[in-house]
C-alpha cells in the first residue's frame, strides 16, 4: 500500500503544479520547479484587496493561481487606468525585481483569488545560477509589452461603444458560433474597457436590444457579426 500523502506534500505538489502551467516557467524540470514552490508563498486576496500599491518596495514577482488580478495606475486627477488584468496562469511584476523605485503600479484583486508570491531574494538567486530563466523572464516581459501596446492601442477608440464593439469583433470571430465566455466577470471585463460596470452594461443592453446579441451571466452570444462589424468601422469613421 503506498504511503499516505502528507498535507505539506500535497501543497508542494499543487505549487510545481501550478507554476508548471505558467509561461515563465514552462520547460523547466521537475527538480528546478520543486526548489521554486519551495521558497513561494501563497497569499489569497479578497475582492478589492491589494496585493500592492505604487512606490512600495519590491518583494518579488507574481502569479496568479486563481482569480484575477487589476493592474493600474491613477492620474493626479484620480482616474483609475488599468493597465491589464492578470489571470490564472498569469505572471507579473517580473520588472520590478530590478527596480530600485518599487513597483511602478497598483494591483488589486477584482473578485477573491489566491496569488503565489515568489519573493525576490532566492528567486534572482536561482537566476543567478540559472541564465535560462533569465531568458523566460525577458520572454515573458516582452509578451506583457505587446500586450499592453495591443491595450493602449485599443483604448485611443474615442468612446466605449467603439471600444466594446472592438472587443466584440475581435473575440467573436475566433470563437463557434460567436459564443464568448468571458474568462472573469463584467466588472473585470468594464476594467479592461477602461470604463464602469453600469455604462458597459448599458452599452451591452443596447446591442442586445438590436438583437446583435444575447448575454445570460459570463457568455456573450453575438448573433450578427457583420453588423457589428459595420457598426465598428461606421464608428471609426472607415466608411
Amino acid at each position: 500500500m503506498p504511503a499516505p500523502h502528507r498535507p505539506a506534500d500535497l501543497k508542494l505538489t499543487g505549487l510545481v503544479g501550478t507554476l508548471r502551467c505558467c509561461q515563465l516557467f514552462s520547460g523547466l524540470s521537475g527538480e528546478d520547479l520543486a526548489v521554486i514552490a519551495g521558497f513561494v508563498v501563497v497569499q489569497p486576496l479578497a475582492k478589492d484587496e491589494y496585493l500592492f500599491r505604487e512606490g512600495e518596495p519590491s518583494r518579488g514577482c507574481y502569479l496568479v493561481q486563481s482569480g484575477a488580478v487589476n493592474v493600474h495606475r491613477v492620474s493626479a486627477t484620480g482616474k483609475e487606468q488599468v493597465i491589464h488584468v492578470f489571470r490564472s496562469g498569469e505572471s507579473f511584476a517580473e520588472a520590478a525585481l530590478a527596480a530600485p523605485t518599487g513597483y511602478p503600479a497598483n494591483a488589486r484583486a477584482v473578485e477573491p483569488s489566491t496569488v503565489l508570491v515568489i519573493p525576490k531574494v532566492p528567486i534572482l538567486d536561482l537566476i543567478g545560477r540559472r541564465p535560462d530563466l533569465a531568458m523566460r523572464m525577458l520572454g515573458s516581459m516582452s509578451s506583457h509589452l505587446r500586450v499592453l501596446v495591443g491595450m493602449l492601442d485599443d483604448l485611443t477608440l474615442k468612446d466605449v461603444e467603439t471600444r466594446l464593439l472592438n472587443w466584440l469583433v475581435k473575440h467573436a470571430a475566433s470563437r463557434p458560433g460567436g459564443r464568448i465566455q468571458l474568462p472573469g466577470t463584467k466588472r473585470v471585463l468594464a476594467a479592461e474597457l477602461g470604463t464602469s460596470s453600469e455604462t458597459l452594461s448599458r452599452t451591452l443592453g443596447r446591442l442586445r436590444d438590436q438583437r446583435l446579441l444575447t448575454v445570460s451571466g459570463k457568455v456573450i452570444v453575438v448573433h450578427d457579426l457583420p453588423a457589428l462589424q459595420t457598426m465598428l468601422r461606421r464608428n471609426l469613421g472607415e466608411n
